[in-house]
């Protein structure tokens, strides 16, 4: 990446101003890192300068481009913050500082095989750069992300520690944004060189299974085509081929059978709108044989990182089964760049929240974010904080459930009624009595999905008993029935 070539595509989203701002931080970065190079041998420059162009093809703002330019600058040369500060804002300058402390906080880690940073100090930093400002984040990770495309310059034992943290830290924090396009190239970068031969193995599969599957798969694309068509409703598809980590996941799900993935090519469908989408799909289940239980509505109820889509696995005449993915365009530039492609800031944003280290608006399905902002905050005055429920937190897959009333609660995957009852408030859960989902009675330990509509039937004189304990999954849970149980005792 050279510096003609980041203004050349600066020029394309940035005004004449910001693009005078954006080359003087080159400039300043130039300086700063002067006589530095990188493992390939080419200048360090190069780096910073590949990572801001990443953030302008994430449509990051001016403010996270210029930090990017600069993010390496407090660490790695004599230049200040304070200098930061004075050239190019508050702003940059606080996100620098955050990416240099998370920086820190990455190499405190006592082993790779922990997601977390093992001193309190270095959690603390990471749980606060996390929580303060979401762009330090992005810059982080389009900092790993240009790491990893050039790995082949370091020592094997190098790349293998590298890719091991990327796979197990900074893909899954790819995909708690929801930018599933880094997502993914940090996976099939870093599973290349944690084990390159089943890698290639997989790749071969998948590529010989494609291709005896061409044919069905463009009468699958031809038959839809046609009724799309017929219906006059503007789209665009294209197809989705699922990922070697990806596939390797699923397979040791299935035993290694490849003919039991059924969504190992995907037809994607992008039309103008929501009711379009709903009516694609009752056009694709009109032509084409569904199988029922994998029919996802992603749209009514989004993934918890906030993507959105209609998943739908049919049966063609040929007997090909094959997925289709529908949505509309807003929905796939977030499902393919996450929160990078929607996350904007007002002036107040860019101010005085920020300087006095409060926390900017997030969407709903950020919230993990504000719950390690909390728990920094209580690291920070002493308390203990269970490290293995923050990797939870962070890590963990959630589902959303909905009350009768249409209230959307999030829960931990494997989660029970009896959980959602806490999830809703302590006393519900304390005077539960019978649970129904979806209209049915069911079990206090019955774990919950995606989509459930949950109502909890409370008695005044009902009170937890020891036994509740092995009806929950959620640590919290377990925490507010114990209270309550001692409670009872005294």
């Amino acid at each position: 990446m050279s510096k003609v070539k980041l203004l050349a595509s600066a020029r394309e989203v940035f005004d004449e101003r910001q693009v005078i701002r954006l080359e003087r931080a080159v400039e300043v970065a130039a300086r700063a890192h002067e006589g530095q190079r990188r493992a390939s041998g080419e200048k360090y420059i190069a780096h910073p300068l590949a990572v801001a162009e990443l953030l302008m093809e994430w449509r990051m703002d001016i403010d996270t481009v210029v930090a990017g330019v600069l993010h390496d600058a407090l660490e790695d040369t004599e230049l200040e913050i304070r200098e930061i500060e004075e050239e190019f804002g508050m702003v940059v300058a606080f996100l620098v500082d955050g990416v240099t402390k998370l920086g820190i906080a990455r190499s405190g880690m006592r082993e790779i095989d922990s997601y977390l940073p093992a001193t309190r100090d270095n959690l603390t930093k990471l749980l606060i750069a996390l929580g303060q400002d979401i762009r330090v984040v992005v810059i982080k990770l389009a900092d790993r992300l240009h790491n990893l495309r050039t790995l082949k310059h370091l020592p094997a034992g190098k790349q293998k520690k590298i890719a091991k943290e990327s796979l197990e830290v900074f893909a899954p924090l790819a995909d708690k944004l929801n930018m599933g396009r880094v997502r993914v190239e940090i996976e099939e970068i870093s599973f290349s060189y944690i084990d390159r031969a089943r890698y290639e193995y997989l790749k071969g599969q998948s590529k010989r299974y494609l291709g005896r599957a061409s044919g069905k798969l463009a009468r699958a694309r031809a038959g839809i085509e046609e009724v799309l068509k017929r219906e006059k409703i503007e789209y665009e598809m294209d197809g989705r081929v699922k990922s070697i980590y990806s596939l390797h996941k699923k397979l040791a799900k299935t035993g290694e059978n490849l003919d039991a993935i059924y969504d190992l090519i995907a037809l994607r469908i992008i039309v103008e709108d929501k009711t379009d989408c709903y009516l694609a799909l009752g056009l694709i289940h009109a032509i084409y044989r569904p199988m029922v239980a994998r029919i996802k509505d992603y749209i009514a109820v989004p993934k918890q990182n906030g993507y959105q889509s209609l998943h739908t696995t049919v049966i063609t005449p040929d007997e090909y089964i094959v997925e289709f993915q529908v949505r509309t365009r807003e929905m796939h530039e977030y499902a393919e760049r996450g929160l990078a492609a929607s996350f904007h800031y007002n002036e107040q944003k860019l101010t005085d929240a920020y300087a006095q280290g409060k926390i900017a608006a997030m969407p709903a399905n950020l919230h993990w974010i504000h719950d390690l902002q909390k728990a920094a905050a209580l690291i920070g005055a002493g308390e203990e904080v269970d490290l293995e429920k923050m990797k939870l937190s962070m890590f963990r897959d959630r589902i959303f459930v909905f009350s009768p009333k249409g209230d959307i609660f999030d829960l931990p995957e494997g989660a029970t009624v009896l959980d959602y009852a806490y999830r809703v408030h302590t006393d519900i859960g304390d005077t539960a009595y019978a649970f129904r989902v979806n209209g049915k009675i069911v079990k206090f330990d019955e774990e919950v999905k995606s989509g459930d509509v949950v109502e909890v039937v409370t008695r005044k004189d009902k009170r937890p008993n020891v036994d509740w304990l092995g009806k929950v999954k959620a640590r919290g849970t377990k925490g507010k029935i114990r209270k309550r149980l001692k409670e009872g005792r005294e």
